[in-house]
């Protein structure tokens, strides 16, 4: 992409942020499982929360506190616990950790964002979060965003990471990333746990403004099994200490925008490719649909669809399920129009099976990367969702989660 470049790191790798990551017992298999991310000055943010009516009590924090501050300046982590379904006890534990954490590094405790992640509900083992605290906050420097990001990880594979250099008007500017995620991924964000820093000079409303249109257009077109968590979250935090020109024309905004998407686009990607359990990752392009919003929904009802996920494990050539899919989306379409292609074959031509060779199609399925393109030649708009299929393996991990 023009004017990026993609360089080493991940959340600190903007100026004027330090994190860290440790392990403070609250996994009983000592892996990290408390972090930090830390900007030395104020910083504006956008928070997008999970829309699950069922919401986490660092969640509920943060809805609060994002409702009567203006400025952040640490955003406190943890893995293992979920510290959901607490009722008021949760509520109260998270704003503790939160008061803790502010006292440590001296600043008021409505600068400070929070997130877990973990097992529902039970409650925070309160005797190991302090201790944590304090060795994390003794822990944070320039290098720890990949102490941080491995901290923040539950049954995930690998951390998942980026920085991105952009140029505008002259100046640097920087934009780090981590996320978390492998199951209970299913888009209406957040789909999972994502965390951005940013060193760009940019009001609160245009940084709002920018982010949503990119959590929808990466997060939200992701679902490895249709689930959404109840502490899902997405925060963005930007502090100025690039100081390039406040972000106002069309072009820094644009380069802005496209930085921030290709950060998300990249972290999503991770995500769906360490799907719990997957064996394929799969890419759904749906095109000639009369709008965006069309495209999402039935890319989105293919990605979800059972049936459709446990053919691709099978490595089956079944594509009606693809259209059975299509046709419960809740789009209106002609079936006579439709076109399906698994990568260069032609499956389906004007709703009905093409000519084609079945064996070069199962070649196709026995990829651990596939292209599912589908054209319902009606208009010009289109959407790119990302999935996985569904293994044995998915369905044996998740039957024993919580033991």
């Amino acid at each position: 992409m023009k004017n990026l470049e993609i360089i080493k790191g991940g959340v600190t790798a903007p100026k004027g942020y330090k994190a860290a990551g440790v392990s403070c017992g609250i996994k009983k298999s000592k892996k990290k499982d408390l972090a930090i991310i830390y900007s030395e000055k104020n910083s504006v943010a956008f928070c997008s929360l999970t829309t699950n009516v069922v919401k986490a009590a660092p969640l509920q924090y943060n809805k609060e506190i994002i409702s009567k501050s203006d400025v952040f300046q640490a955003i406190l982590i943890n893995s293992g616990n979920a510290n959901s379904c607490t009722g008021e006890k949760g509520f109260q534990n998270a704003k503790i950790t939160a008061e803790l954490l502010a006292e440590k590094i001296d600043i008021s405790p409505e600068k400070i964002l929070l997130a877990s992640t973990g097992l529902i509900g039970e409650q925070l083992p309160m005797e190991f979060i302090g201790k944590g605290i304090s060795e994390a906050v003794d822990s944070l420097n320039k290098e720890g965003g990949k102490d941080a990001a491995e901290a923040i990880l539950t049954t995930d594979t690998f951390v998942k990471e980026i920085a991105v250099k952009l140029n505008l008007s002259g100046r640097e500017v920087i934009i780090g990333a981590m996320a978390k995620g492998a199951g209970m991924i299913n888009p209406n964000l957040a789909t999972m746990l994502g965390f951005v820093t940013t060193d760009a000079v940019i009001s609160k409303d245009l940084l709002g403004i920018i982010s949503k249109k990119c959590v929808e257009e990466s997060f939200n077109l992701i679902s490895v099994d249709g689930d959404m968590s109840t502490n899902d979250q997405v925060i963005i935090m930007a502090n100025g200490k690039a100081g390039n020109n406040l972000i106002e024309s069309e072009t820094d905004t644009k380069c802005f925008k496209d930085g921030l998407l290709f950060v998300l686009k990249k972290l999503a990607s991770m995500i769906v490719k360490d799907g719990e359990g997957a064996t394929k990752f799969i890419k759904i392009k749906i095109k000639g649909c009369l709008s965006k919003d069309s495209a999402k929904k039935i890319g989105l009802t293919i990605a979800n669809s059972l049936l459709v996920k446990t053919a691709f494990y099978g490595e089956d050539v079944n594509w009606g399920r693809i259209m059975n899919s299509m046709g419960s989306s809740g789009v209106d379409f002609n079936q006579n129009e439709v076109e399906i292609w698994f990568e260069n074959i032609k499956i389906v031509q004007n709703g009905e099976k093409a000519n084609f060779n079945k064996e070069d199609a199962e070649n196709i399925l026995k990829q651990k990367e596939i292209e599912v393109i589908i054209d319902l030649n009606q208009g010009s708009e289109e959407a790119e969702v990302l999935t996985t299929d569904l293994s044995k393996e998915y369905v044996e991990f998740n039957s024993r989660y919580s033991t």
